[in-house]
Order: structure tokens, then sequence, then C-alpha cells
């Protein structure tokens, strides 16, 4: 009994660790998971060779702009323009999450923007109408410099407790927790964002946002993860899920 309740203290301290702490258990190889992560209930998203499990926001196929290059998911081109962000080849996860906990590393070169959303629905015509989206930016080459638009931020509602992001060409460590309506952002070890999706705050945020015409903005409880097309060349790798039980 005792080695049995040890073994769940240790999964739950294990939960609380950051990226960079749960990386270090292992010195695995990119786009594996540690024996510590298997253990804890990780599952990969990316191989590192393909793109399965991953399809173009309202497509049944991956989008041709965003290709598997030395072990990183990397979108190299962006779809047609008029969808939202910049271009219209936002890519999702074939399955759906609730409440989760998402590790990856993303990189970007100068003057790149790009988001990580979650729990989006295919009800509209781009994924940013209807998810939350945590910010992926160079904030030093990016033309705005709003604060609820820097790297790590609830896009336009929440900005980061301080600038945990990389330079261009750097790798930067992510992790995303929702579980209810409470959602935490972690940057590079330091926990940037957090707050209660519906509370009065949060509506008072999205009513004074670019979101207050979006009806369905925010409104899911599941839906997909969703990587960016937005604009320059943005890559991913090390992308696993944890789903949270209640």
């Amino acid at each position: 009994m005792t080695s049995l309740r040890w073994r769940f203290v240790s999964l739950a301290l294990l939960a609380t660790l950051s990226v960079g702490q749960i990386r270090a258990a292992e010195d695995a190889p990119l786009n594996t998971l540690t024996a510590e992560e298997k253990a804890a209930g990780f599952k990969l998203l990316f191989d590192g060779k393909t793109t399965d499990g991953w399809r173009g926001y309202k497509m049944k196929d991956m989008p041709p702009g965003w290709k598997v290059i030395d072990g990183v998911l990397t979108r190299v081109a962006g779809g047609a323009g008029g969808k939202g962000a910049g271009g219209g080849d936002d890519i999702v996860t074939k399955d759906q999450y609730g409440d989760f906990d998402l590790r990856l590393e993303w990189r970007v070169g100068k003057g790149v923007n790009s988001g990580i959303l979650y729990r989006a629905i295919e009800d509209a015509v781009t994924s940013w109408h209807v998810a939350p989206e945590m910010q992926v930016l160079d904030n030093e080459g990016w033309s705005d410099k709003n604060k609820l638009h820097q790297a790590g931020a609830l896009y336009d509602l929440y900005a980061p407790s301080k600038n945990a992001a990389r330079g261009p060409g750097k790798w930067n460590e992510v992790k995303l927790v929702a579980k209810g309506n409470h959602v935490e952002h972690w940057l590079n070890g330091e926990k940037v964002v957090e707050y209660e999706m519906n509370s009065d705050d949060w509506k008072d945020r999205v009513a004074k946002s670019k979101f207050k015409g979006f009806d369905k903005f925010a409104k899911a409880k599941k839906g997909h993860i969703v990587l960016q097309d937005h604009s320059g060349n943005i890559e991913y790798r090390n992308i696993r899920i944890r789903v949270i039980e209640e």
C-alpha cells in the first residue's frame, strides 16, 4: 500500500513540473516521451516524421504549406488570405480535448507572429473566431508592441506577467494547462498568464476586445488544438499532451 500511495504522489508532483524540468528527467531524443511522461499519461501529437493526427482547419487533409523538415513540424507557406490571421491554413489535431496539459516547443524567425489555440470548434471561417489563443511571437521584431499581443499572452485579453520569450531562432518551451474554466500559460518555465474563463473579469475583457462580436468565442468545453497559419516560418517540435481526468 505504501509503494502504491507513493506512485500516486509522484505522478501528482510530476504534473506540476515545468516543461524544462519534465524533459530533464531523462535525456530523451526529440519527439519522444520520457519514462516519466509516459507514466504521467502523456501522448505524442507529433512523431517527428509524419503529420498523422493533424489536418487543416475545416479540411480533410493537411494543407500543403506545412511540412516535416528534420524532425520539425514547419509552416513554410501560408494558405489563401481572407480567412482571418493572414492565411487559411491553420492546422488542427484530429482528436478533441477538454481538460488537458499541453507541452511543446516553438521557434520563429524575425518578425514572425502565430499562435496556439485550444478547444477550437470548426464553426467559423477561421479558428481564432471561436478559440482562445496563446500568442507565439518574436516580441522584438513584430511591429505591434501591445502587451496583450506579446508572446505567452492570451491574445487580446491577458498580457504576460513578464517577457519570458527567447528571441528569434531560439526554441521556446510551452506548458498550456486547461482544467474547466481555469487556464495557465507557462513559457520557458515561467507562469506568465493565469485566468478564469467565464468570470466577471473574463467577460469584461472579452466585451472590450476584438472578440466581442463573436458569439461562439471560447464557448466550447472541448475542441481541437490549433497551430495557426499567420506569417513567416513557424516551427514546432516535442508536441505532447496529457488528458486531465475528472
